[in-house]
């Protein structure tokens, strides 16, 4: 049977990449001791008082439908968190709830893009971007960054890359799975790129709450870049909320008018008992938050200082995030076979840089989402596995 082209545009390199993590999946299933590196799944629980709002409000029976673009206590508490953050002026009705920030970017990008537009994005990126924009015909003209100034964009490369066909540049900072972040000079000049070339900004800002160094910048915020940028962010990762799927768009109104036509066509809202978790998630004080935040930034420090002396590694310290980059290339083999040579011989799954973009060529990416013990443990195994690789080569 005949299928779509559309299956061929959302199936590339980035699906690929989740092949060593099934492995290792199927691996524990059959007991093998793994150290499951390779997903940036918090292992935190949620906090009680999230668990216990959507408790209480499924024994309130709040088991029907929902506004579609989310209720407007949940987009209250969200304009007013991004407002101080950001000192951005946003209301609710700037706001439209979606089931992730994987749903938002790939509704975003639908309701800005027609096939043939090019829409610039920094690598190394996250892996499902390509298919989400390949969805809608795009093309993804990749920026790319060098490990040695810490994977960070620079402004006059990305001036470089815009031509007639350029309708959006998408940036995430912190990035994933780089953890590197922008400053507001580099912003202010992404922002003015943007103005000159009417050209839209997705932000994803996804791990804006897991930065350890340096501010926390929303371009949306910037002298003329509120009404055309589309702001990302959800609960998963600051909340150890992922299985929740609570995520949202913040834009001008116009552009949330065109998600909420979307979403009548593909999702017609989240659960009411998920949003007013959620409104609990935003509004209480739960010093949890603090707690994990704190814990990730232990990890951070602990694998780099653990690989700081192990020859054949480098790690790439991140500003942010929940993940170290590794340069394996001394070992003498690249990225993808490092991981796997370390996932079948020594229990560890991460994935392979290739998966993010050439920028990320010969680095592997470790999730910081297992408990110190553990995390150490896996940088024994991950020095063992370089230190027998520059054995075998050549002298």
């Amino acid at each position: 049977m005949r299928y779509s082209a559309l299956t061929q545009r959302i199936a590339g390199d980035g699906a690929a990449a989740w092949h060593i993590h099934d492995r290792a999946l199927e691996l524990i299933e059959q007991g093998v001791d793994v150290l499951l590196l390779s997903v940036g799944d918090p292992d935190f629980d949620t906090p009680k008082p999230i668990v216990q709002a959507a408790i209480d409000s499924l024994l309130a029976g709040d088991t029907h439908y929902s506004p579609v673009r989310g209720n407007r206590s949940l987009r209250n508490s969200i304009a007013r968190r991004h407002a101080r953050r950001s000192g951005q002026v946003v209301e609710a009705d700037h706001v439209v709830v979606m089931p992730g920030a994987q749903c938002a970017v790939y509704s975003v990008a639908q309701c800005l893009l027609d096939p043939g537009d090019e829409v610039i994005v920094a690598e190394p990126m996250y892996v499902t971007y390509e298919g989400v924009f390949g969805a809608c015909g795009a093309r993804v003209v990749p920026v790319a960054v060098r490990p040695e100034n810490g994977f960070r964009v620079d402004p006059a490369d990305v001036a470089a890359l815009i031509t007639p066909r350029t309708r959006a540049m998408l940036l995430n900072s912190p990035n994933n799975p780089s953890g590197a972040s922008l400053s507001l000079p580099i912003w202010q000049t992404l922002a003015q790129l943007c103005i000159e070339h009417d050209l839209w900004l997705i932000s994803d800002e996804v791990y804006s709450d897991l930065l350890y160094e340096g501010k926390h910048i929303s371009p949306a915020s910037l002298p003329g870049m509120a009404e055309r940028t589309a702001t990302l962010d959800s609960l998963s990762k600051s909340h150890a909320m992922s299985g929740w799927r609570v995520g949202w768009v913040i834009g001008p109104k116009s552009l949330t008018q065109h998600l909420i036509h979307l979403s009548l066509c593909m999702l017609f809202g989240l659960p009411e008992f998920v949003q007013k978790a959620a409104v609990v998630a935003l509004d209480a004080d739960l010093p949890q938050l603090e707690q994990m935040r704190d814990e990730y930034r232990l990890r951070r420090d602990l694998v780099c200082d653990r690989l700081a002396d192990c020859q054949g590694l480098r790690a790439v310290k991140p500003d942010g995030g929940m993940f170290v980059m590794v340069d394996v290339r001394e070992t003498g083999v690249d990225a993808q076979v490092f991981a796997e040579r370390l996932l079948e011989g020594y229990g560890v799954s991460v994935l392979a840089g290739e998966a993010f973009g050439p920028s990320a060529a010969g680095h592997i990416r470790i999730g910081l989402v297992v408990d110190q013990a553990r995390l150490g443990e896996a940088c024994r195994r991950i020095v063992c596995c370089a230190t027998q690789l520059l054995e075998q080569q050549p002298s």
